[in-house]
């Protein structure tokens, strides 16, 4: 693999709650001449699955708990968004400066457990991460397969914090036909040493470079990336990313 090509997929409008994603991107591709090849990689972000699939919040329908209205007003939030926030949460694993940083029930590390206010359909509302991002791409792939003939992989991405580092990646939080980790355990480099624990989260990969075609503003949902090699997989699933708490040195 010398050369990799991440290519944003134009003309596809708005979507709201009801509309086929996975036509739209499927059509979208047809009109703009961009093609979609057997071994491609689209990298669809989260927020147009969400609003597709209904994940959306009016903040008028929201009764917050105590619990929600104490902490909004300790640091002067909405008690209507932390109860949301509080509903998508499995665990809080930390609070501190009014900033929230929850599992979700996905098994996801990250703030707010996934509920984000930019980029939605109006004011006063909350888009919520798929309820199940995996079978959000499985259904992309099917489509794509079924009217295009391609066998592509699908990763659905959003937008993440790291510990330790100042700004902001997209990470994987859905996958369809592609592995999600590559293992080079048992592998030697080129001086012999054998590598035992490496393991490279390659649909993390996938995910933070497509968004260098996404962009936060311009609109482009779908990047399709070509020309990297990867394990298929029809089985793949994100909880292959997820560290289980006996290894996890931080819980």
């Amino acid at each position: 693999m010398s050369e990799i090509r991440i290519i944003g997929l134009e003309g596809i409008p708005e979507i709201h709650a009801g509309d086929d994603l996975p036509a739209m991107i499927v059509a979208a591709a047809r009109s703009s001449g961009a093609t979609i090849e057997d071994g491609d990689v689209l990298v669809v972000t989260q927020k147009v699955v969400s609003k597709a699939e209904g994940r959306i919040v009016d903040l008028a329908t929201v009764v917050p708990s105590p619990f929600a209205e104490r902490y909004a007003a300790m640091f002067e939030k909405d008690a209507r968004q932390i109860e949301v926030v509080l509903g998508e949460t499995k665990r809080i694993v930390r609070m501190q400066h009014g900033v929230m940083i929850c599992e979700t029930h996905h098994g996801f590390i990250c703030a707010n457990a996934g509920v984000d206010a930019s980029n939605v359909e109006k004011t006063g509302t909350l888009c919520l991460l798929p309820v199940d991002s995996d079978a959000s791409a499985r259904r992309i792939r099917a489509a794509v397969r079924s009217a295009l003939g391609v066998d592509v992989a699908v990763v659905i991405s959003d937008t993440f914090g790291r510990p330790w580092r100042e700004g902001h990646v997209n990470f994987a939080i859905g996958l369809a036909g592609i592995r999600a980790l590559i293992d080079y355990a048992g592998q030697h480099d080129p001086a012999g040493y054998e590598l035992r624990v490496t393991q490279m989260a390659v649909v993390d990969e996938l995910a933070a470079a497509a968004e260098l075609v996404h962009g936060k503003l311009a609109r482009v949902p779908v990047a399709i990336i070509r020309g990297v090699e990867y394990q298929r997989a029809d089985d793949a699933s994100t909880a292959e990313l997820i560290r289980p708490a006996e290894k996890d040195m931080f819980r």
